[in-house]
């Protein structure tokens, strides 16, 4: 199983709301078998200034990774949270369990 972990920040606070629906578009996405998207908590006391948004997402395979990477609805998540982000980072690790 491949896990993939992404972390967005927004530029402005005011453009949240549709940061937060652009990435709303992925789970859309039929490949994943797990798919969350979430506003971070920022309550870890290190990181206070951690990002806004996270998307977690399992997949079986890099074949089905890849298929989501492909898919339309990925690329119209991208023009519409691109500009509005100020930062992404994102990690894809397999998993044994």
């Amino acid at each position: 199983m491949i896990r993939h972990i992404v972390f967005f920040n927004a530029i402005n606070p005011k453009d949240e709301i549709t940061i937060f629906n652009g990435l709303l578009l992925l789970s859309k996405i039929p490949h994943a078998s797990t798919f969350e998207v979430g506003r971070n908590l920022k309550t870890d006391r290190i990181s206070k200034e951690g990002p806004d948004f996270v998307v977690y997402a399992e997949f079986v395979n890099q074949t089905a990774l890849d298929a989501y990477k492909s898919h339309p609805l990925y690329a119209e998540s991208i023009s519409i949270v691109r500009p509005l982000r100020d930062m992404r980072i994102a990690a894809d690790f397999l998993s044994e369990s």
